[in-house]
């Protein structure tokens, strides 16, 4: 039996708790451990001997536009990922290579998209979140620096997402794992050597944390091309298959871009939050730095749920192209549970080691005690963003982008903004500015409540009427 009909058999035989847990611990720890590299970036910068805050500042004006490059890489990769798995199981070896070779197409694409993005729109893009003036100018500044890098040299983050991806559609994410440590290992290496200037090199700063960012994303994105070429038997990589086909790209968007746009709100939620914490009184910047600083942290337990998302979808989609429902079934409950899981096991962690994870970062007094308060407050939401993020892979794998693009809506800004923007107003200074923190327990909430209703109904439609 070849490599192709072992892989497609697993999918369709093996237990779906078993399966699920061996195509997921690679993913998970993939996806944690590239949170962790963004945390280690801003605790080397917070420790530079001047203007360590305003680094971090400056990473939290940055941050927004990071997240919309994973979000649109991401999100192509996933529409490939599940069109891939869909076509496996359905026996379209013809298509199964027309995808693989338009998801890299895309991945040119977007990449010149965001190499003139980096020439043309980041001056505007990071003024545009200072309109208060609460910001310095050398954070500002700063932030200019760093992102103008990571954009014109984001062909690793992009590339790399793109056959990760397939690799993970192959059953082949243990791979993509070894890819994404070795990339993090390079940019944890070359953090202090390019932001201290060690090593005879001159001190960059802010710019050497964006030129270990990207060294480490194109190292992951080279080592992630190898083993796709090499191990990916099942796909003809013969360039005559990367020809745009406009069918194809329609159903990889189809799949793809309610993952896009759930991954894009939350470069809205971010920079929709830093203009309005910006115009907190006396300590705008300080809640801008805090928060860019909870995002990374939290991205800990939140790129858990994504990268079980990741496991969802192809898992579900395979089961829902072969009309299993039984599969479907116990992909959607297992999924589900080994989500909650996690986010349990991330909140619990979160609210006991507060005080320990903000002294990993070298902050000023009144920032210090708004960190970890804002680490305890907004951890509380995490069981709800989780299981809301882990519904949105069920919902993308039986064909429903459009539930899938409204928890995303619901979680990112119809419940957060107008809420944050409320609560801001009661805020006097230092002494209440816990209180916006809160928004983000009310927000999750109330789109988890939604996102069940839509689950129940998604599944009477779309999964009750499979073959037993």
């Amino acid at each position: 039996m070849n490599s192709n009909a072992e892989s497609t058999n697993r999918m369709a035989t093996e237990p779906v708790n078993k399966l699920m847990v061996k195509v997921g611990v690679p993913i998970v720890l993939s996806m944690i451990l590239q949170a962790v590299y963004n945390i280690v970036d801003s605790a080397f910068l917070s420790r530079m001997s001047e203007g360590g805050e305003d680094a971090l500042t400056a990473l939290g004006l940055a941050f927004p536009m990071q997240l919309l490059m994973v979000a649109v890489a991401i999100g192509t990769g996933v529409g490939a990922n599940a069109l891939l798995s869909k076509s496996m199981g359905q026996g379209d070896s013809k298509k199964v290579n027309k995808v693989a070779g338009n998801a890299i197409f895309l991945g040119i694409v977007i990449y010149v998209f965001f190499l003139i993005f980096g020439f043309v729109g980041i001056k505007p893009y990071v003024n545009s979140q200072n309109t208060s003036g609460s910001i310095n100018d050398q954070a500002v500044n700063m932030s200019i620096d760093y992102l103008q890098i990571c954009c014109c040299i984001s062909l690793g983050i992009i590339f790399f997402s793109i056959f990760e991806k397939m690799l993970q559609s192959t059953r082949k994410s243990f791979y993509s794992t070894i890819a994404q440590v070795t990339g993090a290992v390079v940019n944890i290496i070359a953090d202090p050597i390019f932001i201290y200037g060690w090593l005879g090199l001159p001190e960059m700063g802010v710019k050497g944390a964006a030129y270990a960012t990207v060294l480490g994303q194109v190292v992951s994105a080279v080592m992630a091309f190898i083993f796709h070429m090499k191990l990916n038997t099942e796909i003809d990589k013969s360039p005559k298959y990367m020809k745009p086909r406009w069918s194809i790209i329609k159903e990889i968007y189809q799949i793809g871009l309610p993952a896009i746009i759930s991954q894009a709100l939350i470069t809205v939620m971010t920079y929709g939050m830093n203009i309005i914490l910006g115009r907190i009184p006396q300590v705008g910047a300080n809640a801008v730095t805090v928060y860019g600083l909870y995002c990374k942290v939290q991205q800990m337990i939140t790129f858990a749920a994504f990268g079980m998302r990741d496991v969802i979808t192809p898992v579900v989609s395979f089961s829902f192209g072969m009309r299993n429902r039984q599969r479907v079934r116990e992909g959607v409950k297992y999924g589900l549970i080994y989500t909650a899981a996690l986010m349990v096991i991330g909140t619990l962690a979160l609210e006991i080691f507060a005080e320990g994870i903000t002294n990993f970062f070298s902050l000023t007094e009144v920032t210090h005690i708004m960190c970890v308060d804002c680490t305890r407050i907004v951890s509380l939401a995490l069981i709800f963003a989780g299981l809301c993020i882990a519904f949105q892979g069920v919902f993308q794998a039986v064909e429903c982008g459009i539930e899938s693009l409204l928890v995303s809506i619901g979680r990112q800004v119809l419940f957060i903004l107008p809420v944050a923007y409320i609560l801001t107003s009661f805020i006097t200074g230092a002494e209440n500015v816990s209180l916006v923190w809160w928004t983000f327990l009310i927000g999750e909430g109330i789109t988890f409540v939604c996102t069940v209703l839509m689950y129940i109904r998604a599944k009477n439609n779309k999964i009750a009427g499979l073959e037993g």
